[in-house]
């Protein structure tokens, strides 16, 4: 581990191949060969303006944390990540370069591409600097406590450094972030053309006039011109080259600067010898740290000194002996006012000197500039303090201003925060600015709390931060329970509000899984709620299943609160009221709302409880079309399973002891009800007799007519004996399927068996809530029972019946009469006593039998 870290410090401090300095921290910065599919028929395009592209990163994103679920993977899936937003980010730019959209289509796509360009910057960052604090760090700390040397003394400059970066994490730390911002440079410059052939001489336009007009003391533009073409001498004679060069020599020092900027140093030297300024390519190789590899330790341990063993094969140095001369004359130059020198050139060495004002005068409009200027300032300043403190060699003293610029990254985001521009305070204070900023000072704790505050985010910036946080979380640096507490908040939020819309069970599913067992119940059963296919939903609780949610609590969760949403809206007279005899949707939904509760046949108790708790309510507001339809809904089974799965009727808990004799109650009112309902059909529809009028007149009429009135009246008389017959069947079913009712065994109707104890989670269950809904059903339901009774004996002249009806009532047994207000028992007992009465008219006692002497 520790020769990958070395080679990564020798590459950033030595190599101009700047663009490659993460080689290990940020592998994500080459470009992966995708293939980009292209929408086959352009004319279906341009409905989302590209929206589809970039909202298939919430299902890319998922694929990407199925792929890589381990734990020991939290760096494969940040790169995931990355690709993921790359592939759309050139799927969008490809359908940029092919026109879809027209204007509106493209603007709104390059949004979407800057958006996800700063995505991508950011997971890069991210990756950097945590794959150092997680893994290399670890390894340094281990390293440590086996080897406790201090800092190499009489070493190479180059050797110095090496170990400098190896021990500290922080310097480290600075470089990948110049690394980063390096990797991510976009220049903001319009193209800068220069005019290029196959080979160029510097300041050819001063040298033809030098060379043709010696007469000429003016050049274009009627400027003094240089006399001479050393690379001083616009400098010493204060004179100005020609204007053209000038113009050449501005572009020049642009196009180098950028290519520094963006870590390519060695593209800038290619630049420079192309153009002819071999001197401008001289001083850009005058920073490197030097190295003399002819000269080894020797066996005495001693370094760099003549009596050391001479390497025969003689070896190139590396770097700049005398190092410290060219830095201070480059301190000079990026300090100089002097016009001789623009704003780009003191700028390029005054980023290889240390210099900030230099680079502040042309970064000082954008923060990622202007943090790269302070970290490449940072960086050098302790870089040159630890050469001279540990290297065996008189340096030429550095002006103090230099060492006065020396600054912690807290002040520096404070500077950036106070900066003169607006556009970079404003980035300083926007949402991306800040997770940078805490991503770099590692307060993860801020950082959580920072994002735990906005207010609106869009869908897609909460994708981002749940995976932020995700990534946080499992790494562990999400330790106090106030950060896991605004975690799981921003993964509920990413949930409710991006997730659920889209209705893909699993995607949700696997995220519901990332937040406490409570909060999973309420987030998976908000997305049940308002999923009513039926495939769809037997799909949602399969994806519960495969990602370990509890199934059954949310099923049972979701039906109560889909009741209790209908229940509130009752109360809040909020729905409209359906027909007489139909279902209303809203009565429906809180119906179908128990289909959750068939899936798994472990719930088939639950499926009761829930099914009876509908019932109670919609049988109270006299809504037995409900109730039926619930029937039509429980499987048939439901009694056999439920008594099956504890055995025996002897061993069922409490609670489903009680709730399967409450649905055999319901089961048996129902019945009696729609038996009651067939016989007042049947009742209310005798066989029509013929028209008296055929019969008076059928003397007189011919012999046909006569036989066929005769033919109708003897129909009549045989479809009203069977109609009597149907009736007298009819009305005994009726009565014993009523008596059913009234006369349920064990203790009553709608009343519970006798249990030993009540259940252990009675608050819970809202048991006694449950027992008052059961009376008042009792003093409804009950005495409307009795009345059937004595309305179908009193029509079928069973008067004693109805005397009988009495002493059922009035039985110490089941002690009906305690359901019974007064007016309901006055109604009663005026019934019972017309039917006395009738029993009388017919020469009987008043309880119907012959009088005796």
């Amino acid at each position: 581990m520790a020769d990958r870290r070395s080679l990564l410090i020798r590459s950033t401090l030595n190599n101009s191949q700047l663009s490659s300095n993460l080689s290990h921290n940020l592998p994500l910065l080459e470009s992966s060969n995708l293939s980009l599919n292209l929408t086959s028929n352009p004319d279906d395009d341009d409905i989302d303006r590209g929206k589809g592209r970039t909202d298939a990163l919430f299902s890319n994103f998922y694929d990407v944390l199925q792929t890589h679920g381990g734990d020991t993977e939290s760096f494969e899936i940040i790169h995931g990540l990355t690709e993921a937003c790359r592939r759309v980010v050139q799927q969008l730019q490809l359908e940029i370069e092919h026109g879809m959209g027209g204007d509106e289509g493209v603007k709104q796509r390059e949004l979407s591409i800057k958006a996800l360009k700063q995505e991508i910057n950011t997971w890069l960052l991210l990756h950097a600097l945590f794959y150092d604090r997680v893994v290399l760090q670890t390894d340094q700390h281990v390293e440590d406590d086996l080897m406790q040397d201090g800092p190499m003394l009489g070493g190479s400059e180059k050797e110095v450094i090496d170990q400098l970066y190896e021990v500290n994490a922080t310097l480290r730390e600075y470089q990948l972030v110049v690394d980063w911002l390096e990797a991510c440079y976009e220049s903001r410059e319009p193209e800068n053309t220069l005019h290029r052939h196959d080979r160029m001489m510097g300041w050819e336009n001063s040298l033809y006039q030098l060379e043709n007009l010696q007469g000429a003391a003016f050049g274009l533009g009627g400027q003094e011109t240089v006399k001479s073409l050393d690379p001083d001498a616009p400098v010493r004679e204060k004179r100005h080259l020609h204007q053209l060069d000038e113009e050449d020599n501005q572009r020049l020092s642009k196009a180098i600067f950028n290519y520094i900027r963006s870590g390519k140093i060695d593209e800038g030297l290619k630049l420079s010898k192309h153009y002819g300024q071999i001197w401008r390519a001289a001083i850009l190789e005058g920073w490197r740290l030097h190295e003399d590899p002819n000269y080894q330790e020797d066996s005495t341990g001693l370094m760099g000194g003549k009596s050391s063993n001479l390497v025969h094969d003689k070896i190139a140095i590396e770097g700049n002996p005398r190092r410290d001369v060219w830095k201070k004359c480059a301190w000079l130059l990026a300090d100089s006012s002097s016009k001789g020198h623009d704003d780009y050139t003191r700028a390029t060495v005054g980023v290889f000197c240390g210099h900030l004002g230099s680079l502040k005068s042309i970064l000082q409009n954008n923060w990622h500039d202007l943090l790269w200027a302070y970290l490449k300032v940072q960086i050098d300043i302790r870089v040159e303090s630890e050469i001279r403190g540990c290297c065996v060699k008189r340096y030429s003293a550095m002006p103090e201003e230099y060492w006065s610029n020396k600054m912690t990254l807290e002040q520096i985001f404070q500077e950036l925060e106070v900066a003169k521009d607006l556009t970079v305070r404003d980035y300083a204070q926007s949402q991306l600015g800040q997770i940078q900023k805490h991503l770099i000072l590692d307060t993860c704790h801020e950082l959580i709390q920072f994002v735990g505050r906005w207010l609106t985010p869009s869908p897609h910036q909460l994708r981002f931060v749940t995976h932020l946080v995700l990534f946080l979380r499992q790494i562990n640096r999400l330790e106090q329970k106030q950060d896991q507490s605004l975690a799981e908040q921003i993964i509920s939020n990413y949930i409710e509000q991006a997730l659920i819309p889209r209705r893909e069970p699993q995607i949700i599913a696997y995220y519901v899984s990332a937040v406490s067992p409570s909060r999973q119940i309420q987030l998976y059963s908000k997305f049940l709620e308002n999923v009513e296919n039926k495939p769809l939903r037997t799909s949602c609780l399969e994806a519960a299943l495969v990602a370990g949610l509890d199934v059954m609590e949310i099923t049972k969760f979701t039906v109560e609160n889909i009741f209790q949403q209908q229940q509130s809206s009752v109360d809040a007279d909020l729905r409209e009221p359906a027909p007489s005899g139909e279902i209303s949707p809203a009565d429906k939904r809180c119906i179908y709302s128990l289909e959750w509760l068939i899936h798994l046949q472990e719930q088939r108790a639950e499926l009761l409880w829930q099914a009876n708790a509908m019932m109670r309510q919609y049988l109270a507001s006299s809504k037995t079309e409900c109730v039926r339809e619930i029937f039509r809904l429980i499987p048939s089974d439901v009694v056999t399973h439920l008594v099956n799965n504890y055995g025996s009727m002897d061993n069922l808990p409490a609670r489903e002891e009680c709730s399967l004799k409450e649905y055999l109650c319901f089961k048996v009112y129902l019945t009696g009800i729609d038996s009651f309902n067939e016989w007042t059909r049947l009742h209310q529809n005798p066989p029509q007799k013929p028209g008296a009028g055929g019969l008076g007149i059928a003397a007189q009429d011919n012999f046909t007519e006569r036989m066929a009135s005769e033919h109708k009246e003897q129909t009549y008389r045989n479809e009203y004996a069977r109609w009597q017959v149907k009736l007298q069947e009819q009305s005994k079913q009726t009565l014993d399927s009523l008596y059913n009712v009234l006369l349920f065994p064990e203790k009553g109707w709608l009343v519970d068996p006798f249990t030993p104890k009540e259940p252990e989670d009675v608050a819970i269950l809202n048991w006694q809530h449950r027992q008052i809904q059961m009376e008042k059903l009792r003093s409804v339901c009950l005495p409307e029972i009795a009345l059937l009774l004595l309305e179908v004996m009193s029509k079928s002249n069973d008067f004693a019946g109805c005397v009988r009806l009495a002493d059922e009532i009035a039985s110490e047994q089941r002690k009906l009469y305690k359901v019974y207000t007064k007016h309901r028992m006055a109604e009663l007992l005026s019934r019972i006593a017309t039917a006395s009465q009738e029993l009388l008219n017919e020469k009987l006692d008043p309880w119907g039998y012959p009088f005796t002497a």
